[in-house]
């Protein structure tokens, strides 16, 4: 029997959603403990490429950030301090991010290919007082630690090492008696570091709340999960998507998680573990369903998988007809930022059409507005933004932390801005046109590089491709595509030609790349989005 998603009607669930935020909140207490209540109750489920199977459970968890945050406390974290968290999918991740939120210390994640430049720049930006690493990223750190003044406290997972707190033995020497902090819905929970189009990675400071509450409806309409699933986010722990769907979406449901703790991703291993364990929902991003598709997916079944989102960036048509013929289900498309909760989605209930990022998410007033802040009519490109007034919604980050100028910069007339650009069609469903320095204009014409993008990947020629735009001396700027080729192709002129042929014949004549370069690789952040600015500013001779 096929089972009904959480959101049958989304008109209905929209106009009478009503947001539930106390004054004191804390999720490792209100949520990781009433969980735990169950013994039983199953949270993880972690596998590595060496075939080790490990199972935790909402009180295993709970009782092992009682114990890390007694460690962190004994080395010096007092609540409102931040501790800087570089660990790929180690269970202590999970056990080190819940006892900082239940200290009331800060969370501040960070991906594990930061350089010792970067993990310099993050403590003395943010002044953590403690970092949680392993070995690896401990060299890093080393190099650089005499010049991280604010940094007290070292910790060293998985292996133990000299002038380091070893996680293993501290933790399990600890008691497990820790009070979980009263924290206040508006004190600092998380930071995440986030690039932005020029300069330094910018901080979004998160609340105890509004980011964990707000997530509330990640996990409930658009991951569609309820406490029996078992749910695959194939997602680093450094980027704030694993907050969306490796920490308070799931978890926020009762939801136990799979996890694969690997150092690559590897398109086969992943289907054969997705084939073999119970996961009933998945998340991943257009790029790990690229390469998914790829394979030969007639050798696989998936009796246990019901539903498949994707977020990052929004996915070709062709890309979700080829995965649900395979599996059954339409990867449904879903957007937010590390500034936010899930903003927008194409929820289960709703008609899928594909390269649409869906509807607004209920609680979220989303627009597409003009320069002056006026909502737009139908089919008209502009400013994709969240309405902060008369009310600022659950779910968006308080500010640019330590930065005042930079917030107000994000704001205009009522509403904050994304930054993305997209337009909503008669039916309300949203479409993504692109980052707003992304748009190309050449000829006089405004072409979005999704839909260049989408095109070429129509090709059997193409594995994945990337479209930015490069100077011109008779249009100002012209179309042009980097394009890694599926296996059996190689680049020659005539390939190129025939791949503009191609996109004139798919798209409109004018949005064909005049240029285009053959490569083995895309320049992309954590997250797996491809850094079109970083591409194009190699164009640009800005780097």
């Amino acid at each position: 029997m096929t089972r009904l998603p959480n959101m049958t009607n989304y008109e209905y669930e929209y106009s009478h959603f009503t947001w539930q935020v106390p004054d004191f909140y804390n999720f490792a207490g209100d949520v990781i403990d009433r969980w735990a209540e169950d013994p039983d109750k199953l949270a993880m489920l972690w596998v590595d490429d060496a075939g080790t199977e490990i199972k935790k459970t909402f009180a295993d968890i709970s009782r092992a950030s009682r114990q890390a945050a007694n460690v962190l406390a004994d080395g010096g974290v007092k609540p409102g301090d931040v501790v800087m968290m570089v660990l790929p999918r180690n269970i202590e991740w999970w056990e080190a991010f819940t006892a900082c939120i239940r200290m009331g210390a800060v969370v501040a994640p960070g991906t594990t290919q930061l350089t010792a430049k970067d993990l310099q720049y993050r403590a003395n930006t943010s002044e953590a007082v403690c970092i949680i690493t392993n070995p690896e990223i401990a060299a890093r750190f080393d190099d650089v630690a005499a010049a991280c003044p604010t940094v007290k406290s070292k910790i060293v997972i998985t292996q133990a090492r000299d002038g380091w707190t070893f996680y293993t033995d501290a933790v399990t020497a600890a008691r497990d008696d820790f009070e979980t902090a009263r924290t206040k819905s508006g004190d600092n929970c998380i930071v995440y570091f986030t690039s932005g189009t020029t300069g330094f990675p910018k901080m979004a400071l998160h609340t105890h709340a509004s980011y964990p509450i707000g997530h509330q409806v990640t996990g409930k309409y658009w991951l569609d999960l309820r406490p029996e699933d078992m749910h695959w986010n194939i997602s680093d722990t450094g980027w704030a998507k694993a907050a969306w769907s490796s920490y308070f979406g799931p978890w926020s449901q009762g939801a136990a998680q799979f996890i694969h703790h690997t150092d690559r991703f590897d398109p086969l291993t992943t289907l054969n573990l997705l084939a073999r364990y119970p996961v009933t929902t998945m998340c991943g991003a257009p790029t790990i369903y690229r390469m998914l598709v790829l394979q030969d997916l007639s050798r696989f079944s998936f009796p246990t998988l019901r539903h498949c989102v994707g977020a990052g960036e929004p996915l070709n048509p062709e890309i979700i007809e080829v995965w649900k013929k395979a599996t059954g289900c339409t990867i449904r498309d879903g957007y937010g930022q590390t500034e936010t909760v899930c903003l927008c989605g194409s929820f289960p209930c709703l008609e899928p059409r594909f390269g649409s990022m869906g509807k607004p998410t209920p609680g979220i007033t989303l627009k597409v507005i003009d320069d002056r802040g006026n909502v737009l009519p139908p089919n008209t490109e502009g400013d994709i933004a969240v309405a902060v007034k008369p009310e600022r919604p659950v779910g968006l980050f308080k500010e640019y932390w330590k930065e005042p100028d930079r917030t107000a910069a994000s704001y205009r007339n009522g509403w904050y801005l994304t930054g993305d650009r997209a337009y909503v069609d008669e039916d309300g469903y949203f479409w993504f046109v692109g980052r707003a320095d992304d748009v190309i204009l050449t000829s006089g014409y405004r072409i979005g590089p999704f839909e260049v993008e989408s095109a070429l990947i129509e090709h059997p020629a193409v594995a994945e491709s990337a479209v930015v735009s490069s100077p011109d001396p008779t249009r100002g700027e012209v179309v042009k595509a980097f394009v890694i080729l599926a296996p059996g192709f190689e680049g020659s002129d005539a390939l190129a030609r025939e791949l503009q042929d191609h996109v004139k014949k798919v798209t409109a004549p004018y949005k064909y790349p005049r240029k285009i370069d053959f490569v083995t690789e895309l320049p992309k952040t954590v997250s797996g989005k491809i850094r079109r600015i970083q591409l194009r500013d190699a164009e640009w001779g800005r780097r």
